[in-house]
């Protein structure tokens, strides 16, 4: 979920809960769709698929009736393999745009594994892993051992939200020309590079505009909370069971807003602040990161204060003059700064920060540099997934409001006395994300007010840079009384479940399998 102004990941292509462990691998791509369907492909679908709680016009047959094709996957990206047999693809068609239902239709890619247990089927476990913009198709196999539990009552599925991977996927710029911006200075000093950062910013948003400009308004969140309430309807759940993590929590919230009525067993994990606007949310970061860096710090030993000074002045020396690596690529400001980023997101990340720091006091990125790239998702041969590219689409479509330059100037003071190390470049970054994005966004901030629905459990984590256990707070507040259940976890990362703590797992684990709600304000250790 941090924040970034040029193309390439930002605040979740590897801040997702996924690359929060620093070790999910791409496995699955989907392809299928059609006619024939089987156990769970609308064996018992509800009588409507537009609930009371949303004002979009009702869908027509052909799409709340479709049945869905499962078939075997394909490998998720050139070099990769497919994810193993029990895993089956399928694509969903949905309106392009809700209001015209009736319209023009896309492609949502799905993947599923089936409940392994003899008795006792839940139903369909839909799962979001953040971003916006992360596959789950990709991610949700990499994560079938930690699921296993919760795989022997549930059909395990988890979707590409639209504008993401393989469900019309929107990219904007070439392999090259991402490369090219990760050399931006994305902490202006000067009047000149002030300019250079926002052209660069306002360059992707009219490559996005020329290369997915008819999709870019149908791509925000609430539309594909409208995919998530089709995607159950399809899949013959009377009820939505959802797992969501950190920008999957806005996902869930949205849609228990628009549909309490369809909420079954819902888990917010990492819950990101729904109270919170664009500069709000990037001072959360601020502090949250700060927070994190500081608990590292003191892990090694070192004062939190002198070694967040120390790091700050080693981004100013790369600002300046870039550091060399072990190949003809040089690691700019921007690259050190999602180097040191990346591996915050776990505790198990801490030991690679700490050699990655070592090596770039004595002059050598090439350790900072493979981290930046682990967060790109940048491969060997250059390429890159370029989730920043759909993250930018979404955030941009949900965010009405467009921080200024001057809004950026102004709150810079703020930021850089909470993080000398984040707060300029998450400062700036207000401005430059949706700098002349060619599509208004939506609203303020997201709605999840959801009365009526059934209890919703919201997870958040002390140490939590992305997504600081604050905002889990306020989730579970905005839900509403008798909605929202808050379980706080005392420990370090970027979501919960995955950490693979036991106290927070039983919890999950009880509700999710046997409906066993946690009770609110409930704590556990990591």
């Amino acid at each position: 979920m941090f924040r970034r102004t040029s193309s390439g990941g930002h605040r979740g292509a590897a801040a997702t809960a996924v690359a929060a462990v620093l070790a999910v691998t791409a496995l699955g791509g989907c392809s299928g769709g059609g006619s024939e369907g089987d156990r769970g492909d609308g064996a018992q679908r509800s009588a409507s698929a537009r609930p009371d709680g949303d004002d979009a016009p009702a869908l027509p047959e052909e799409l709340t009736g479709q049945r869905l094709t499962w078939e075997e996957c394909e490998a998720p990206a050139p070099g990769t393999s497919p994810p193993a047999d029990r895993w089956e693809c399928a694509t969903l068609r949905a309106p392009l745009d809700y209001d015209e239902p009736r319209g023009e239709t896309l492609d949502l890619a799905l993947i599923r594994t089936r409940a392994t247990g003899e008795d006792g089927r839940v139903g369909s476990l839909l799962f979001n892993f953040g971003g916006p913009g992360g596959s789950g198709v990709a991610a949700l196999p990499g994560f079938e051992n930690s699921f296993a539990t919760l795989g022997a009552s549930y059909d395990l599925v988890s979707f590409d939200p639209r504008g993401v991977g393989r469900s019309a996927k929107v990219r904007c710029q070439s392999d090259a020309e991402i490369e090219e911006s990760l050399g931006t200075d994305v902490t202006p000093d000067t009047d000149a590079e002030e300019r250079a950062y926002l052209e660069e910013a306002r360059a992707l948003s009219a490559d996005c505009d020329e290369e997915a400009g008819e999709l870019l308004p149908h791509v925000g969140t609430a539309d594909a909370a409208r995919d998530m309430d089709l995607m159950r309807h399809v899949l013959g759940d009377e009820k939505l069971h959802y797992f969501g993590f950190s920008y999957g929590t806005t996902l869930g919230g949205t849609y228990a807003h628009l549909f309490p009525g369809n909420v079954g067993r819902m888990v917010l994990d990492a819950a990101v602040d729904p109270t919170a606007g664009t500069v709000e949310h990037a001072r959360h970061q601020t502090v949250g990161f700060q927070r994190a860096l500081e608990n590292y710090l003191a892990s090694t030993g070192e004062d939190p204060g002198q070694g967040t000074r120390r790091i700050a002045d080693l981004l100013e020396r790369i600002d300046r003059e870039p550091l060399p690596t072990d190949g003809d690529r040089r690691l700019s400001e921007a690259q050190a700064l999602y180097g040191i980023v990346a591996p915050l997101y776990s505790e198990a990340g801490w030991p690679l920060l700490t050699q990655a720091l070592e090596q770039a006091e004595d002059g050598d990125g090439t350790g900072l540099l493979a981290l930046s790239d682990g967060y790109h998702g940048r491969d060997d041969a250059g390429r890159f997934e370029a989730a920043s590219h759909a993250q930018r689409a979404v955030s941009c479509a949900d965010d009405s409001h467009r921080a200024t330059p001057e809004e950026a100037r102004a709150v810079l003071p703020d930021f850089v006395e909470v993080s000398p190390v984040f707060g300029p470049f998450l400062a700036w970054d207000t401005a430059g994300w949706c700098a002349d994005w060619p599509v208004p966004g939506a609203r303020d901030t997201p709605e999840v007010s959801a009365e009526g629905a059934a209890p919703v459990v919201v997870i958040g984590t002390t140490g939590d840079p992305a997504t600081p256990v604050e905002g889990a707070e306020r989730m579970a507040k905005e839900l509403g009384e008798d909605v929202g259940v808050l379980v706080t976890v005392d420990g370090e990362g970027h979501g919960a479940y995955l950490a693979g703590g036991s106290c927070v797992q039983d919890a999950v684990d009880a509700y999710l399998l046997r409906g066993d709600v946690p009770d609110d304000g409930t704590t556990c250790d990591a």
